[in-house]
């Protein structure tokens, strides 16, 4: 075979793979815009229709629901933003005794799952009185360990003549970070905000356990009360109409913007 044969195959077979992971999507799209029904077909046979959507919108307070998790989304990652490049700064450019044993402890900190903390986390929620509290839901993810790790790589591959010269035209270090690293670091930024959003969009289990009124639910909770509760009548279409609601906004976002989100994944590869 030659290069060009075996290059035609990779390319045809990750084409069917793509195809193979939209058929989720497909169905759920076509079943949420179809009349409703107790069979489940993978293409829709019955004509097109948007009362599931506007029953749905009605049935349950979605307004509410994306409010929060909005909130939740958008403050999350503006803290994470400020304490991660702050960090990544003292990390990754300052000299100072115990930097790499620190950085050890905030790498170790990336291999160990959300889910093992929901305990200590809720305990100290509890103590803290913040339980049904939409700073109680973002309080654990202040801090990010992959934030900081993406960061500290990037703003150590930054040469540091730009900061000296920097310095020798009077900036501070707030200056220097905010004017110098920061900006050489966009792709890292970008590629974590990515990972960080869709995240917390569709983060399901620490919100329904830190959370008990429908004031602070989110969106992933709703959907799963909703799905359980009498108004979805037992019919997929129901369902559908509800998880196409919430997924559209993070599904036109990664259409609109895909190369950047690409680009800057590449551009954000592992430096030292």
């Amino acid at each position: 075979m030659t290069k060009k044969m075996i290059s035609s195959m990779i390319t045809a077979f990750a084409v069917l793979l793509g195809l193979l992971w939209l058929i989720p999507l497909i169905w759920m799209i076509g079943t949420a815009f179809s009349i409703p029904s107790f069979h489940m077909t993978l293409f829709p046979n019955t004509a097109f229709t948007l009362d599931n959507i506007v029953y749905v919108w009605n049935a349950i307070p979605f307004g509410t629901y994306y409010l929060n998790t909005l909130i939740l989304v958008c403050c999350t990652f503006a803290v994470q933003f400020f304490t991660s490049t702050l960090a990544a700064y003292a990390l990754g450019v300052m000299d100072f005794k115990g930097s790499s044993i620190v950085f050890a402890v905030i790498f170790m900190q990336i291999i160990i799952p959300n889910d093992v903390l929901i305990t200590p986390n809720f305990m100290l929620l509890s103590e803290l009185k913040l339980v049904d509290t939409k700073v109680g839901m973002m309080l654990p993810f202040y801090g990010s360990a992959l934030a900081i790790f993406l960061l500290r790589q990037h703003f150590k591959s930054i040469p540091k003549a730009l900061a000296e010269a920097a310095r020798i035209d009077g900036a501070t270090i707030w200056q220097t970070i905010w004017r110098v690293y920061m900006p050489c670091a966009k792709p890292a930024y970008l590629s974590f905000a990515v990972i960080s959003v869709s995240y917390h969009w569709n983060n399901y289990l620490w919100p329904l356990i830190v959370t008990n009124s429908p004031q602070n639910r989110t969106l992933t909770v709703g959907l799963a009360i909703f799905a359980k509760s009498k108004e979805a009548n037992m019919q997929w279409a129901n369902v559908c109409a509800a998880a196409f609601i919430i997924i559209i906004p993070l599904l036109t976002t990664f259409f609109v913007a895909q190369k950047q989100f690409m680009s800057s994944f590449v551009s954000a590869g592992i430096k030292e």
